[in-house]
């Protein structure tokens, strides 16, 4: 069955609808619903035309330090031949609507809907929606972290559907994840993954751990275990979680239950602060 996924178009409620909705931003993790994205809360950049974004997560002190997360707007004939003005920035896109044209490295590559690039930085990348229907796609952005004999990582190119899930063990398949990038290759300092739950499945335990975690469902809904809040998600909503925040889930079907995740991996834990702080 081909994948589906969720993308916000915008717009805004009726003057006669309630207020109540389910965000909630705490000490240890944030839901953002996919109701929140709505015209007015949308960002511009520079150097993009036909673009609005969406910006899910940002670097917070005390919070969730390591990136950023946007959902990006491109109207056909939009894009930037300067998308990127951090030249430390390395970047991951996702392609959940339209199609994108993204030249690297001289080379051009089209972007459907499952379509991932990793750029590591200063590549030079540009994009544009050569298409004729609106193009929707996620940005993540981190701030590289170079280590003395490791080269910086390659260009990458590559689409869901072409790559087979690896179970979890233990699970009968119930649990599985997507990976674009080989666990072993520890030039990358971040990982952007799918992870999908058949109906019923489950992370039976509260993962404790270093990795800040952005998880922007894709398809399906499950109850959610944040910190010590049981929280019902479904696709089109974020999730923006902290270093050590406690996590489980329980996907209540009736289809599957997937998200996109960002985490930070393989590099040691800084001892002191940037300079300049």
């Amino acid at each position: 069955m081909t994948p589906t996924y969720y993308a916000p178009h915008g717009g805004h409620p009726g003057q006669d609808q309630l207020l109540t909705d389910r965000a909630i931003f705490t000490e240890s993790y944030a839901v953002i619903p996919k109701g929140t994205m709505r015209d007015i809360v949308t960002s511009f950049l520079p150097f993009w035309d036909g673009t609005r974004l969406w910006v899910l997560s940002r670097p917070l002190s005390g919070f969730a330090e390591t990136f950023s997360q946007y959902i990006m707007e491109v109207q056909p004939g939009g894009g930037s031949d300067r998308p990127e003005t951090d030249a430390q920035a390395e970047a991951v896109l996702f392609v959940v609507e339209g199609s994108a044209s993204l030249t690297v490295g001289g080379k051009t590559h089209e972007l459907t809907p499952g379509g991932y690039a990793y750029l590591p930085p200063a590549c030079g990348w540009t994009l544009r929606n050569t298409g004729d229907q609106t193009l929707r796609f996620h940005w993540i952005r981190k701030a590289y972290e170079p280590v003395e004999g490791l080269d910086t990582p390659d260009v990458l190119i590559l689409n869901e559907q072409d790559i087979t899930p690896t179970p979890m063990p233990g699970t009968d398949g119930k649990w599985a994840t997507t990976r674009f990038v080989d666990p072993a290759d520890l030039r990358h300092d971040m990982h952007v993954t799918i992870v999908t739950f058949e109906p019923g499945g489950v992370i039976p335990f509260l993962e404790t751990h270093v990795m800040e975690h952005g998880l922007y469902v894709l398809e399906g809904k499950a109850v959610y275990r944040l910190n010590n809040d049981w929280v019902e998600v479904e696709a089109g909503d974020y999730m923006w979680l902290r270093a050590f925040c406690p996590q489980a889930c329980y996907a209540g079907g009736p289809g599957k239950f997937r998200y996109l995740l960002y985490k930070d991996v393989n590099r040691h834990m800084p001892l002191r602060p940037p300079a300049g702080r």
